[in-house]
C-alpha cells in the first residue's frame, strides 16, 4: 500500500518543498530571474529589507490590517446572515444561492466588476441622488482605498462562510434548544449561551480559513487597484510579485517571501498556543 503513496509524495515535494528550498537559496543571491549569472550576496537582501524598508514593511502593515478587518467582518456578518437564513421564511433557499454566487466567481472578475461600480456606478448614483458619499474617490483616496478593498473581499467571501455556519447551526441538537426554552431562556440567551458554544468547530474552521484568505490576498487587489494609489493598497503578496517579476529582482523578492513565511508561521503558532 505504501507504494501507492510514492507518486503523491514526489508530486508534493516537486510542487511545494523544492520551490521553497530554491526560494531560500535565491534569497541569498542577486539575480534577475532570467540570466544564468547568479551572484551570491549572503544576507544582503535581508539587511536591505530591514534597513531601507522600501515598500515591503508598509505592505506587511497593510496586509496585517486587511487580515484583521477581513477575519472579523466576514465571520460576524456571515454568522448573522446564517442565523437569519436558517429561519423558515419564503425565499430562504433563494437568498442562500444569491449570497453564494460571488464566491464561485473569479476574484479577478469580482475586482473588475467592483472597479466599474466604484467609478461609473457611483457616479451615476451621485447624479441621481446628489449624495456626497457617492462622489468620493473610493479607489483614488489613500484613506478610503483600504476600506474599499476590505468591502470587496468580504462581499466576495460571505457566501462560503454562510454555508459553513448554516451547516453548524443545523447540527445543533433541537432537544438542547427546546430544553433551554423550557427553562425560561429567551431567544438571545439561547443563542449566546447554547448555540454559540456548540458552534466551536464551525468557528475554528471559518476563522482559520478567513485568516488564510486574508493573508494571501492578491488577485482582487491586482484587479481593483494594482496596489495604488501609490502603494496605499499594496499587499505583501503583490509586493513580492512586483519585486520579482516587475522589478526583476528575484533575490530580494525571494527574501521578502521568506520573511513573510516566517511572519505567517509565527502568527499561526501564536493562535494555536492561545487556542490550546
Amino acid at each position: 500500500m505504501a507504494a501507492f503513496t510514492v507518486p503523491a509524495i514526489i508530486l508534493v515535494c516537486l510542487m511545494m518543498y523544492v520551490p521553497f528550498v530554491l526560494s531560500g537559496y535565491y534569497s541569498l543571491t542577486e539575480w534577475n530571474g532570467i540570466s544564468k549569472a547568479v551572484k551570491f550576496v549572503g544576507l544582503a537582501n535581508f539587511k536591505t529589507l530591514f534597513s531601507q524598508g522600501g515598500d515591503f514593511l508598509p505592505a506587511l502593515w497593510f496586509t496585517a490590517k486587511y487580515t484583521l478587518f477581513f477575519v472579523v467582518l466576514s465571520n460576524v456578518l456571515s454568522l448573522a446572515l446564517a442565523v437569519m437564513l436558517t429561519r423558515k421564511f419564503r425565499g430562504a433557499n433563494f437568498f442562500r444561492g444569491i449570497f453564494f454566487i460571488p464566491y464561485i466567481m473569479s476574484m479577478t472578475i469580482v475586482g473588475f466588476i467592483w472597479k466599474f461600480i466604484f467609478t461609473s456606478g457611483f457616479e451615476k448614483l451621485y447624479e441621481a441622488t446628489n449624495w456626497s458619499v457617492w462622489n468620493l474617490s473610493w479607489l483614488g483616496d489613500t484613506g478610503l482605498v483600504f476600506f474599499s478593498v476590505v468591502l470587496v473581499g468580504v462581499w466576495q467571501s460571505l457566501g462560503f462562510y454562510i454555508v459553513l455556519y448554516i451547516a453548524g447551526l443545523q447540527a445543533v441538537p433541537k432537544d438542547v434548544l427546546e430544553a433551554a426554552t423550557v427553562d425560561g431562556a429567551g431567544r438571545a440567551q439561547t443563542f449566546f449561551k447554547v448555540t454559540l458554544p456548540l458552534l466551536g468547530p464551525s468557528f475554528t474552521t471559518c476563522i482559520f480559513m478567513s485568516l488564510t484568505n486574508g493573508l494571501k490576498v492578491f488577485d482582487i487587489i491586482l484587479a481593483l487597484t494594482k496596489g495604488g494609489p501609490g502603494t496605499a493598497s499594496n499587499s505583501v503578496t503583490l509586493q513580492i510579485y512586483k519585486e520579482a517579476f516587475t522589478n526583476n529582482n528575484y533575490g530580494l523578492g525571494s527574501a521578502e517571501s521568506i520573511i513573510y513565511f516566517l511572519f505567517v508561521t509565527a502568527c499561526i503558532k501564536s493562535l494555536q498556543q492561545k487556542g490550546g
